[in-house]
């Protein structure tokens, strides 16, 4: 806990820095988008599919490429062939023949995808069109081991794997920035302060008011149309740097794994808080009784239990007014207070109205 807690002072105490604008956020229309297909591995050492219906249309979708009909009724052996998810993203900008990475992931019940092959197969975007077209053999980190017993061992996941430039683009997408009344520029975290901030800047920077802040998100600005003009100023906007304001007091807390975040721009007002830990601890000592000699008694189990309950005592502290991270962390590492104990601490704290900081829970 001390070691968490001394991490959140080395992170946050700092004042912002500045940044470049292309780091705090990005240009309308600039944007990637995802594609999936769906598809056939095949090449298995007996790990595919057993019987799905979805494989099996496959095989023969294949197969008819090639002039091949399987006969009515015939159910061809899945074993070494699975059917397959397959995505992928598909960054601003791309041109076809451009090669991307490609992730493969077994629909069925397909044991492993390591040795297999992808047979080619499209990959289509939200709007239902072919934007590229996929084929290669996987690259699968995980491995799967069956014993003779029925016991099995898995390493990573081996019914996931990906290709390399195994997909090549076969359509641009039309990004519209170029025809467009103005440029915006959308900020990945919305904060008015920030908005006015990277306005403020690019107007210093570029001349005139060309740059408005129009909300949290986004700031308009003005330049000539023309793909060639507006990519120049794009690329000296970007690099402009800006100081992004504070970020809101924020407490966040992952109640799956114990980690507590606190920014340094958390406050505590004047509150003063004791935190026990009560201990119950049942022990079961089962004894066996035996029947006396020539009887026709059974043998039998006694439960012997023991309850202990154990109520450690906590010191009450305080905190002062306008307490910051700094005096947060020493105050809760000296009393030795668990990720669990922290955590209620800032929620009763927050119910008080001590704390002037959001809480988030994930």
């Amino acid at each position: 806990m001390t070691g968490l807690l001394t991490s959140a002072v080395l992170i946050f105490a700092s004042p912002a820095d500045a940044a470049r604008i292309k780091d705090i956020g990005n240009f309308q229309g600039l944007r990637t988008n995802q594609l999936t297909g769906y598809g056939l591995v095949v090449g298995l050492a007996g790990t595919g599919d057993d019987k799905l219906e979805y494989a099996t249309q496959g095989i023969r979708g294949t197969v008819s490429r090639f002039g091949l009909t399987l006969p009515p009724g015939v159910n061809p052996t899945l074993k070494n062939a699975a059917a397959v998810i397959v995505t992928a993203e598909l960054p601003p900008f791309a041109k076809p023949g451009q090669r991307l990475d490609i992730t493969v992931s077994a629909l069925g019940k397909a044991e492993s995808l390591r040795g297999g092959t992808l047979v080619m197969m499209p990959l289509r975007g939200a709007d239902g069109q072919i934007y590229a077209m996929a084929q290669g053999n996987l690259t699968v980190g995980g491995l799967g081991i069956d014993a003779a017993d029925g016991s099995r061992t898995l390493v990573n996941i081996p019914s996931a794997g990906r290709i390399p430039g195994g997909a090549t683009v076969e359509r641009s997408v039309e990004t519209g920035f170029a025809d467009a009344p103005y440029l915006t520029f959308n900020l990945a975290e919305p904060d008015l302060s920030t908005a006015l901030r990277v306005a403020d800047a690019i107007n210093r920077k570029m001349g005139g008011d060309m740059a408005e802040a129009v909300d949290a998100v986004s700031i308009q600005i003005r330049t000539e149309t023309g793909a060639a003009h507006r990519i120049m100023q794009m690329g000296l906007i970007e690099n402009i740097e800006v100081t992004p304001a504070k970020a809101s007091a924020r407490v966040i807390v992952n109640a799956r794994s114990g980690t507590v975040v606190i920014n340094d721009m958390v406050r505590i007002t004047p509150a003063a808080v004791s935190h026990g830990k009560l201990t119950v601890k049942v022990l079961e000592n089962p004894m066996i009784v035996q029947p006396a000699p020539f009887s026709r008694g059974e043998t039998a189990v006694e439960q012997d239990s023991d309850i202990m309950i154990d109520e450690q005592g906590a010191p009450m502290f305080n905190f002062n007014r306008g307490a910051s991270l700094a005096e947060i962390v020493e105050t809760i590492n000296a009393i030795g207070a668990t990720p669990g104990d922290l955590v209620a601490i800032l929620e009763a704290l927050k119910q008080a109205g001590a704390m002037k900081a959001e809480l988030l829970i994930q």
